[in-house]
């Protein structure tokens, strides 16, 4: 099936009756390298791990009420105006590039991804719009919405299938790897400050941070060579650095205080996540019984056991952080089935719960 093209006979003015939702995951970066600026578009080539967490926004997409003449986006705590909400941007795309002629719709999001830090929570949102949309309509296909997310932002195309992803070029280019044969744990520790991405790639080239296309070519080998198998996080802990750490903090001071937390919590290691201002601490599995961590810890995706031992660390970190404001969170890796998005039924609760009359 060709971009924009459709499924199973649907025509352009479809919309699937219903309410139809779809989780939105945060992405950390599993390393992230800094290189120069392209002369094509302006922007710096960079070599990540992109892996989606449990921490996830939750949307849901439905007919606009009656009398709507235009799509409503509703995201508390997000403005509308254009350029301010990736989501409406996303939809919109959506509609202008497979000429989908649905009527009104409404798209609510409820946001739990601190918004500017670095967790990547605009850019999860815009390819869970774009899933959505495509689940709703039967038009496009996987390829487009690629196409569109690359329009939309670098961190947009590896969030069209949540998993984790060997992101080069300016975040463009993907390689799909093997999911973690056992899962690390996640220590999320939100500031209450907030970071652009802009100032903190402008104050990256300021510091002179940026490493030579060699370079950054080896990096990527090394990373996809501790990662193809399988491995829950690199051998080589020299490979979970952040490069664009050091511009966040000459910024934003207070993360050297939130770095020593996770620290002291226990993380190995412990890096900001992304552009900032939020600092994780990763938590490899225990090598020890997770029954000396008490009852078995739930997270989205898998049952409790050994193989959830870091996720035991990271709660317990957490916990023990529990007076610290903003609240931490933990978190675990997850795979695409975590963001499939799925029809509710004839209406929804405010809760996102299937209700009938």
């Amino acid at each position: 099936m060709s971009a924009g093209g459709t499924r199973s006979g649907g025509t352009r003015a479809t919309f699937a009756p219903g309410v139809h939702r779809v989780l939105a995951p945060a992405k950390i970066n599993l390393g992230l390298f800094l290189g120069p600026i392209r002369d094509s578009d302006g922007k710096h080539e960079l070599v990540s791990v992109m892996q989606s967490i449990s921490l996830a926004d939750e949307l849901t997409l439905e007919a606009a009420p009656a009398g709507s003449d235009r799509d409503q986006v509703i995201c508390p705590g997000v403005s509308e105006a254009d350029g301010e909400n990736l989501a409406a941007a996303a939809l919109h795309a959506f509609r202008d590039s497979t000429g989908w002629r649905a009527p009104p719709l409404r798209l609510s999001i409820v946001k739990r991804i601190p918004v500017a830090a670095g967790l990547g929570g605009g850019s999860a949102d815009a390819a869970a719009t774009l899933r959505l949309a495509r689940h709703a309509s039967g038009l496009g296909d996987e390829e487009l919405l690629r196409t569109l997310g690359a329009r939309l932002g670098a961190d947009v195309p590896a969030q069209i299938a949540p998993g984790r992803w060997l992101a080069s070029g300016a975040g463009e280019q993907l390689l799909e790897l093997a999911p973690a044969r056992s899962r690390f744990g996640v220590l999320v520790l939100p500031l209450s400050a907030a970071l652009s991405t802009a100032a903190v790639y402008a104050e990256a080239e300021r510091l002179e941070l940026a490493r030579s296309r060699r370079a950054l070519e080896e990096l990527r080998g090394q990373l996809q060579d501790a990662l193809a198998h399988g491995a829950a996080l690199p051998a080589a802990t020299e490979l979970l650095h952040n490069d664009l750490q050091r511009a966040a903090v000459s910024l934003c001071p207070e993360i050297v205080g939130a770095l020593t937390q996770a620290r002291d919590a226990g993380a190995e290691p412990a890096l900001v996540s992304g552009s900032g201002p939020t600092v994780l601490g990763i938590f490899p599995p225990a090598r020890f019984p997770p029954a000396l961590f008490g009852p078995t810890v739930f997270a989205p995706g898998g049952a409790g056991g050994s193989a959830d031992s870091g996720l035991m660390l990271a709660r317990a970190a957490a916990a023990s952080l529990a007076e610290r404001a903003p609240a931490p969170i933990y978190a675990a890796p997850v795979e695409g089935a975590f963001a499939r998005a799925v029809t509710l039924g004839p209406s929804a609760d405010a809760g996102g719960r299937s209700v009938r009359a």
